[in-house]
């Protein structure tokens, strides 16, 4: 059966699909949409969506979401179309000029977290008691949490132990100007060890509290050129957009998709 919801946020997008009687793992679809593209630690009351989507029924039980047909969201006062295109025999969802809505890095390695404390020149550090430089983000998860790799790139560092204060870590080269860490980890995904070679989406760690951590956590860490930027502001290039020799095709599709959304699915 093909629907269409929409919602306003008042304090994530799980309980906005909650509030509004939707299948709230419909915001795990979303969230993977989306990933590249809208920061979703970061959502405001004001930010909303819709989405066109088939729901699955065996006879009248719903056993799950299927295809995505249109989607759109409302963040930070800018709008996100997600339009549905196969290029190459491969479906990929595209912004409204035919960029790809997948980018070169995730927007966060964690999903459904919290931030807890942000990049800073001048931090009181909890367990020390001085102020000095927290030059990543952290993420406050359960333990265990799984961590993924934000792009693909190859191991460089894998260690284990105290760390001057790091715990576990890994540490990710993505390629001559990029490159990652991921602190305070529980333990290490199977397979995960240096000079292992990762995909975007990879889980390579799990959250934990090792090192100086008054609890379980990510820090997460992101340089660029060698130098620690803030990971929240980092600009990343798209993947491939829609090729020139199929954007009238794409035009076509994306004229429908805006129609389901107007039409409200129907």
């Amino acid at each position: 059966e093909r629907k269409f919801s929409q919602g306003k946020i008042t304090t994530s997008l799980w309980n906005a699909m909650l509030d509004n009687g939707i299948d709230p793992t419909l915001a795990n679809e979303l969230s993977e949409i989306y990933a590249w593209t809208i920061d979703f630690f970061g959502l405001q009351p004001a930010d909303s969506f819709s989405v066109v989507y088939d729901e699955q029924y065996v006879d009248s039980v719903s056993v799950g979401l299927g295809r995505i047909h249109a989607a759109y969201f409302r963040h930070s006062g800018a709008d996100f179309y997600a339009i549905p295109f196969v290029q190459d025999s491969v479906e990929s969802f595209y912004d409204l000029e035919g960029q790809s809505l997948r980018k070169a890095f995730l927007k966060a390695p964690l999903r459904f977290s919290r931030i807890s404390s942000r990049f800073s020149n001048s931090r009181m550090h909890p367990i020390l008691k001085i102020r000095r430089p927290h030059h990543g983000v952290d993420y406050a998860a359960p333990y265990g949490t799984p961590v993924v790799a934000i792009g693909d790139g190859k191991v460089i560092k894998a260690s284990r132990g105290y760390n001057r204060g790091a715990g576990n870590m890994i540490r990710i080269k993505h390629n001559s100007v990029y490159t990652t860490a991921y602190i305070h980890l529980s333990g290490f995904a199977k397979g995960i060890k240096v000079g292992v070679y990762v995909k975007q989406g990879d889980v390579i760690g799990y959250v934990g509290s090792t090192g100086l951590s008054t609890g379980p956590h990510l820090d997460f860490r992101f340089y660029k050129n060698g130098k620690a930027v803030d990971p929240l502001k980092v600009e990343a290039p798209p993947v491939e957009p829609v090729l020139e020799e199929n954007l009238s095709a794409f035009d076509s599709v994306k004229i429908a998709t805006l129609n389901l959304l107007n039409k409200k699915g129907m």
